[in-house]
């Protein structure tokens, strides 16, 4: 038997994200009664929100949990890295083929 269905321990490498990096959310993410001041089941982070992590922390000594600042929100919400994409690396990357496409050289 294995551990169900998610055997990676992630803290095995390093974090996925980086603090103050840009993220965009990548699913719609509901209140599972963890958070103060909001109801169960109630939209916290919409797909597509954009934001910067704050703090990186850990869950069951398994997973990174990215404390991501959703400023048009004003919250701050624990997400996991599967539940997120980078702007700013995706930003290096077209900036990188773009010089590189100038330079004569295609990636």
């Amino acid at each position: 038997m294995g551990l169900g269905r998610e055997q990676e321990v992630e803290i095995g490498s390093p974090p996925r994200f980086l603090l103050g990096e840009r993220v965009r959310a990548t699913r719609h993410i509901k209140n599972d009664g963890t958070y103060p001041g909001k109801g169960v089941g109630e939209n916290l982070v919409r797909k597509g929100d954009e934001g910067y992590v704050r703090d990186i922390g850990t869950f069951l000594q398994q997973f990174y949990i990215y404390a991501v600042e959703w400023v048009d929100r004003g919250t701050i919400v624990g997400m996991r890295a599967r539940e997120l994409t980078s702007l700013d690396k995706a930003a290096a990357r077209i900036a990188e083929t773009t010089s590189s496409t100038k330079e004569g050289i295609v990636p």
